[in-house]
């Protein structure tokens, strides 16, 4: 990979069960959600389904503990849920799973059905590296209000994932900016699977495994890297 992600020691001290994979991919062709992704949604619904098997997504245990690790950095996890828990509401909902574009069908789907929190950044945006530290308070993270752009910043001690140009994400993967994110036109992807124990370090990368076949599937001859399990412990 070409793109640096670090964790700083913070974080590591506050999770010590952490683990990231990411995936690097180029030569990517997106576009406009298809019945092909669709289906994939569909499938990740099911498959979720079948692994909560009657229970609501957060007494899962992986969900369990990223809501603890949420309360740790003074997040609240039932109003800013990690992404893997919000999507897994939304595909148990009547309203089901919102169709983005291809490319981030393609990782919510393997959010959902492995329930671990996905990501994917556009890496022609990303300035320098991706650091994923705890927040002073001064960051500045861009983002849209009410149709304007706007300047937020994190909380102090919040986990935040940032670049050269600042936060990416906020939250550790609660909500993300809109400089970075994946649109139509975007040929270079960054995408970065989360889990903290109990959920073994061989499922996510299983799932890497998953998505990173799907990106070839759908973007025959793109150049996709998956990069080795990073663990806090």
């Amino acid at each position: 990979m070409t793109l640096t992600l670090t964790v700083s020691d913070d974080v590591r001290a506050l999770a010590p069960g952490f683990t990231h994979v990411a995936l690097e991919a180029h030569g990517l062709v997106n576009g406009p959600s298809s019945d092909a992704s669709s289906a994939l949604l569909d499938d990740a619904a099911i498959r979720l389904a079948v692994r909560l098997d009657g229970r609501a997504p957060r007494e899962d245990p992986h969900m369990a503990a990223w809501r603890e690790t949420y309360t740790a950095f003074g997040s609240k996890p039932s109003r800013t849920r990690n992404s893997a828990e919000a999507l897994a509401k939304r595909a148990l909902s009547e309203t089901g799973l919102p169709r983005v574009n291809l490319l981030v069908d393609l990782y919510n789907a393997i959010s959902v059905a492995h329930l671990i929190p996905v990501g994917g950044e556009d890496a022609d945006r990303i300035e320098g590296g991706m650091r994923l530290i705890r927040a002073t308070g001064e960051e500045g993270f861009v983002t849209v209000a009410g149709g304007e752009e706007t300047v937020e910043h994190p909380d102090a001690g919040e986990v935040v994932w940032r670049d050269d140009a600042g936060v990416t994400c906020r939250r550790w993967n609660w909500r993300q900016g809109p400089r970075t994110r994946l649109t139509e036109q975007t040929t270079s992807g960054v995408f970065l699977l989360e889990s903290l124990a109990p959920m073994p370090v061989a499922e996510v990368a299983a799932a890497a495994a998953e998505l990173a076949e799907l990106l070839a599937k759908f973007s025959p001859g793109a150049d996709i890297a998956v990069r080795a399990p990073q663990s806090s412990a």
